[in-house]
């Protein structure tokens, strides 16, 4: 990439494009890091684990990759948000 080139944007990876354990790795080192407040009631990892999967295959978090950081991290989508504020 030239200096003249702005950054690179992060790229949404399919779900189906990872292999089980790649897809299963992904949303672990998501659920470790995120720091969410599931409300009045604990959930175990392998809930949290369970439940990020359903809202990536729901189409309310995607899997993006940063070829700047060579990252990939999980992030709610702008619909799923608007869906969760509160009226």
């Amino acid at each position: 990439m030239s200096e003249t080139d702005g950054p690179a944007e992060p790229v949404q990876v399919p779900p189906d494009a990872l292999s089980a354990e790649a897809l299963r790795g992904v949303i672990e080192s998501f659920v470790l890091r995120e720091g969410t407040d599931y409300g009045e009631r604990e959930y175990s990892f392998e809930e949290k684990c369970a439940q990020v999967l359903a809202q990536i295959r729901r189409g309310e978090a995607r899997i993006l990759y940063d070829p700047e950081s060579e990252t990939v991290t999980v992030e709610v989508t702008a619909g799923a948000a608007r869906r969760r504020r509160p009226e």
